[in-house]
Order: structure tokens, then sequence, then C-alpha cells
């Protein structure tokens, strides 16, 4: 059996690291796959759950395809080599542009491929414009799609990542699901049960096996390493962390950064009050420096005392901030479910999410507090009297990727 599974951007690389060590678990000879390994997938997993090649009496043929959506050299680096992602064996190289124009091109280049090596599965995940022109090209030529990530709701139709799956879903043959809320999205949506398996949030496989790693790594030396180079001539204090605790921000969708109005009165939010409880560790969006530049607002976040801007940083580095972190404020979906699991309390810079499994109601630790500053300050003044309270929703295991390939397996 030959699978063609599919990268396009950053966010895709975290998801696809664990579903390619499970496959080359499965291929592995009998006398080197007794157990699949604690560190590709969290835990050692009892002989009755192994997952063995003899079993289904053939091998897998991966090729791993990475469209370009997004690609240099730094972030090669900074997450294939340390997740253990092999060199894509095919980069369209499609780069930046319009997402008619991503698809698009896409779209032509994936097909040679696909004509070329005649998979029988591709395999999408996520919700980037790679995942719906992939599954799209696929099935005009009649090639199995599986949606690992499937069932993924936001509600709202402006976002363009909300098209993306529900295109795929829709034209997916087998749907992997996250989460028990995205398995009832898709029923409700009328998809016939048997093409839908509940496997687990893969994204939490690499959180188990990265986590240990991650927690030896330096806390000042990511710092130091990372910092933009406006703020590397003066030295960081650490002790500034003795007196204060930290906080950690990404931002990048359009609706917080790109309305000026907006935008700044989320800036004197956290250099008028965020900076007075909590040191800012901000890893900064090229879009959100950008803006910050153009509002005439770069120089005073710059210079302020108490924000510490970092370029974009690798899954290590993050997650080692996220395991120390007070506060999580975001607009990012994985970190939403990694702040879950680590039990980081979160402000998610959003007014919906696909992932309504992590809020507060449903028993996570987000809280949905869009770009509105009095409800930002409300519950960011809430949130400072919660502490860490790890969730781990079903079957966010650390074992989703060996489930994966088993429902591919076993589909008929």
């Amino acid at each position: 059996m030959k699978i063609i599974s599919v990268v396009g951007a950053r966010p895709n690389f975290m998801k696809i690291a664990p579903f390619i060590k499970a496959i080359n678990h499965f291929n592995q000879s009998p006398e080197h796959s007794n157990t699949l390994r604690k560190e590709s997938f969290g835990q050692t997993l009892e002989p009755s759950n192994l997952l063995r090649k003899e079993s289904f009496g053939q091998t897998l043929e991966h090729l791993l395809v990475h469209t370009g959506q997004h690609y240099d050299n730094r972030m090669s680096k900074a997450f294939f080599e340390p997740l253990g992602i092999p060199e894509a064996d095919i980069n369209l190289g499609i780069g930046s542009g319009s997402h008619a124009e991503q698809v698009g091109h896409t779209m032509i280049a994936f097909e040679k491929v696909l004509l070329a090596e005649n998979p029988d599965w591709v395999v999408v995940v996520g919700d980037v414009n790679a995942t719906l022109a992939c599954s799209v090209t696929a099935k005009k030529l009649n090639i199995k799609v599986c949606h690992i990530e499937a069932g993924l709701r936001s509600g709202d139709m402006s976002m363009p990542e909300e098209i993306n799956r529900l295109v795929t879903d829709r034209l997916s043959d087998l749907l992997l699901t996250p989460d028990v809320l995205s398995g009832e999205n898709l029923r409700k949506e009328g998809v016939p049960k048997e093409k839908v398996k509940f496997v687990g949030n893969i994204m939490i496989d690499t959180l188990e096996a990265n986590r240990d790693k991650a927690d030896q790594m330096a806390f000042t030396q990511i710092i130091e390493q990372n910092r933009i180079a406006e703020q590397k001539s003066v030295t960081f204090n650490p002790q500034l962390l003795v007196q204060k605790p930290y906080a950690v921000m990404t931002l990048h969708r359009p609706s917080n950064v790109d309305n000026r109005e907006i935008f700044t009165a989320l800036i004197r939010f956290l250099l008028d009050e965020v900076t007075k409880t909590h040191i800012l560790i901000w890893t900064i969006h090229p879009r959100a420096r950008k803006r910050l530049e153009e509002f005439s607002l770069w120089e005073e976040v710059v210079s302020k005392e108490g924000i510490l801007l970092l370029e974009p940083i690798g899954y290590h580095e993050m997650l080692k901030l996220n395991l120390g972190a007070s506060v999580m404020l975001t607009d990012s979906g994985g970190l939403q479910e990694e702040c879950c699991v680590l039990g980081t309390p979160c402000l998610t810079l959003r007014w919906n999410t696909e992932r309504p499994v992590t809020l507060r109601e449903h028993g996570g630790v987000s809280i949905l507090v869009g770009n509105n500053i009095e409800r930002i300050r409300e519950e960011y003044r809430n949130t400072l009297k919660q502490t860490r309270n790890p969730q781990r929703p079903e079957l966010w295991d650390g074992n989703t990727a060996m489930r994966c390939v088993e429902a591919i397996m076993n589909y008929s």
C-alpha cells in the first residue's frame, strides 16, 4: 500500500511527525517492533495493542510531499530536524500568494505527483490551503483521502480555514477526529458513521514525545538566542523572573492586528497593565511587527521594560515557554490544545474556536475573549487567580498516530 502524506505550512509539521514515526514502526521487522517505543508516542503500549505489519500482511510505502506553502531554511531547521521529520520526498515549491493562487498552483503541481506515483491514499492534516488543494486533486483522480483532524468547526465562514475544513471533510473517505465534539459535528452534517473514526489528537503525540526534551532546555538561552535584533543590546536579567511570573503571547490573525484601533488598544493594555504583573514574552509574527511599525507603535514596544520580543521560535522552545508560563495569550489553535494538557490558563484572542473541547465550559483551560479590551481585562484578572489545572480530553494520550495508521489499514 502506498500513502502520500502532505504538509504545507508550519501547523502541519507537528502533526505529521508522529504519523511518519507510526508508519516507520509498522514497517519494522517483528524483532524490532515488539513495542511502539516511548520516545515516539509518549508511553509504552501493552502487547495486545501493538501495530505490527504481520497483522496486515503488507508494508506501507510512504512519501512525504511538502507543498512549500510556507518554507524557508530557518523553518526547516526549527521543525523538521528537531521533530525527526525526514526531508520531504517531493517539494512542490508553491510559495506565498493569495488563497486562490496557492490552491490553484498546488493542485496543478500535486496532480503531476499523483499521476506519477499512483498512491492508494492521500493523507492530509489540519486546515491549511494545501489540505484543501490536495484533497480535491486526489478525489478528482479517484484516490482515497484520509483527513487527520477532521470535524473541527468554528462556525465562522469568514475564516479561510473553515472553508478548507468543510470541503476536505466532505470529500474525504476516512475522517479521523480528535475529540468527541468533532465527531458530533460530522454526524450533524450527515457524514456516514462508517467513514468517521475517533482517534484522538495527534498534536498531543508530539507534545508527549517532546515534553522531557523541552523541559531540559535552558530558559535564558532560549531568550538570548531568539531575541529580536533591536533588543539584543540589552542583556536579559533572569532575576526579573524572580520578581514577576511571565506570560507568553502569540498574535497573527488579521482581525487582531490589521485594524489600527483594535491593535492599538491591545498594545496599550499590554504596556500599561500586563507588564505590571508579568514579564511578557512575545514571539512576534512578521505581520504583527509590520503593523506595529505602520501604526507607530514599534519603538514604544521595543523599549518597554518587561516585554521580551522573540523571533518565531521552534517547537521545543515554545513548549518550554508554555511549561512555565502563568498565562498564555494567543490566537493560535494549536496552543489552545497544548495549554489544555499542560494546564496553562489561556486567553484565546478570538470570538470563536474550532477547538471548543479546550474551553473551560467543556472542561478545558481556555476562554474566548475576542479583541474587546474590557473583556480581555476582566478575564485576564480572573485568570491571574487561577492555578495550573491540566486537562486531558479522551484519547489525548500520545498514541493517536498509531490509531491513524490502524484506521487506514482497516479501511474497507
